[in-house]
């Protein structure tokens, strides 16, 4: 029969989400990440697996606790509401926390050795999910005429992932919210106004 695991799984795992958050896929050592969990190296891997393993379920439950703001951005009424919600949601969160600003997802790995390329894919996957599900929500908006005809729900999309990946790294370089809370009005003052509704639809 295994020993009796001493630690709270789910505090260890808050602990090494801020290791994470902070320091990225890579730069975050052993010695970090035992050190916030507070347990030694045998025992984190033993109950989590390798770094890589302990990373994909910090990923997790980053996406589960700090992002849920986006799944709820997607049933608002309007294709703009979507935009500026999720726009000042991450402007909080990548100001929000002093010691570990930005986005986890972005000081994951913006660039790594070979070592961590299966964490670099894992994270280049999430954003095109998230990606998808925008342009789906956009096009959307666009057959119900809350955009117009001439909207590209693609661009739009990766328009926003782009404004928000580019916050979250000025979030990392220090910038203040209030610059980041311009930065997100600036590009919501560009959002495509609403357009005729199609034919046979009643307003």
């Amino acid at each position: 029969m295994g020993r009796h695991r001493e630690f709270d799984v789910e505090k260890v795992l808050d602990a090494v989400l801020c290791v994470f958050w902070r320091k990225g896929y890579e730069g975050a050592s052993y010695a970090d990440l035992t050190a916030a969990a507070g347990v030694e190296r045998p025992a984190l891997y033993s109950a989590f697996g390798n770094k890589e393993m302990l990373f994909r379920q910090v990923l997790a439950r980053y996406y589960e606790r700090f992002l849920d703001y986006v799944p709820a951005a997607l049933n608002l009424e309007t294709s703009r509401e979507v935009a500026a919600h999720i726009l000042h949601n991450a402007v909080d969160l990548n100001t929000r926390y002093p010691e570990h600003t930005g986005c986890l997802g972005i000081n994951g790995v913006l660039a790594g050795s070979d070592d961590a390329e299966p964490v670099r894919q894992i994270l280049i996957e999430a954003r095109a999910t998230a990606e998808a599900q925008l342009r789906a929500r956009f096009e959307r908006a666009k057959a119900e005429g809350d955009l117009p005809a001439t909207a590209k729900p693609d661009a739009l999309a990766a328009f926003l992932m782009a404004v928000l990946h580019g916050m979250a790294v000025q979030a990392k370089a220090g910038f203040s919210r209030d610059t980041l809370e311009a930065v997100a009005e600036q590009a919501l003052s560009t959002w495509p106004a609403a357009g005729v509704l199609p034919a046979g639809t009643s307003a």
